[in-house]
């Protein structure tokens, strides 16, 4: 890991309570990016909510601080500890939503705290549905029919251009919370209510139904250069769901059939969010 000169003091954010999206994977890369830059000279400074896990143990980062995983908590680390980087990534969507609160909110500027990692632009047009969408549409990616929708209303007559099954996907939250699938117009609204409270910014994503397709996940690493490398490759062995987390994965892939591997290698594959 190439030393910056002008970064001595790191805040990593972790994951929170180990729930679907936020699964003990995450304490693992926490645990050991904490010693990775301990062991390159880095003060590191951990913020997690959970003492059930590897990571807050006071021998992996310099200072722990067992305090809630909100804005006003970790402004308040930043504002004290003055950390000259904050690391969100190893948090997985609660990093990622706390360092775009921060930004937003202009503590990062204020405390002279760099973002390492992904960039807030990037993190919006990753979570942003609508962002997403556009961006696979311009690089000639395939992407299942989809609207985005902020109120009950429009999801119902988004699901009629659509047309059922739908899957409602609400912005912004853990591992699919608030998501579910729709058949009618009946079970739209009863799970449109709750995806669209439960998103921060009350934006649902309604889009066509795959539920019952073969999935297959990759994994792929990619620094500022364009070096791009596959780190894992993972297959559901039951068919697609809400979330990845409601399926059974398999890694590494052991079971692609002739016409699978056909698929992948005409990059016939569609992105789904």
């Amino acid at each position: 890991m190439p030393k910056r000169t002008d970064v001595k003091k790191v805040l990593i954010i972790g994951s929170g309570p180990i729930v679907i999206g936020q699964a003990a994977e995450f304490d693992y890369a926490g645990t050991q990016a904490c010693l990775a830059l301990k062991e390159e000279g880095y003060e590191v400074i951990l913020c997690n909510s959970n003492p059930a896990t590897i990571m807050t143990d006071t021998q992996i980062a310099d200072k722990v601080y067992m305090e809630p995983l909100t804005l006003e908590y970790i402004a308040r680390i930043l504002r004290y500890e003055r950390p000259d980087a904050i690391v969100p990534g190893i948090g997985g969507q609660t990093g990622l939503n706390l360092a775009t609160e921060l930004a937003k909110k202009g503590v990062l500027e204020e405390t002279r705290t760099k973002l390492l990692g992904t960039p807030v632009e990037s993190i919006a047009r990753a979570e942003d549905r609508e962002l997403f969408k556009e961006m696979c549409e311009s690089i000639g990616e395939p992407v299942i029919p989809s609207e985005i929708t902020y109120s009950i209303e429009e999801a119902k007559a988004a699901a009629l251009r659509i047309g059922y099954p739908v899957v409602l996907r609400p912005a912004f939250t853990l591992g699919g919370t608030g998501g579910g699938f729709a058949y009618s117009e009946e079970e739209l609204v009863e799970v449109g209510i709750n995806a669209f409270n439960l998103s921060p910014v009350h934006q649902v994503l309604v889009e066509k139904s795959v539920r019952g397709y073969k999935e297959i996940e990759f994994e792929v690493m990619r620094d500022s250069s364009d070096h791009a490398i596959t780190i894992c490759g993972m297959e559901n062995i039951d068919p697609v769901g809400v979330h990845t987390g409601d399926s059974l994965v398999v890694a590494p892939i052991l079971s692609l059939s002739s016409h699978d591997l056909k698929m992948l290698n005409d990059s016939a594959i569609t992105i789904i969010r």
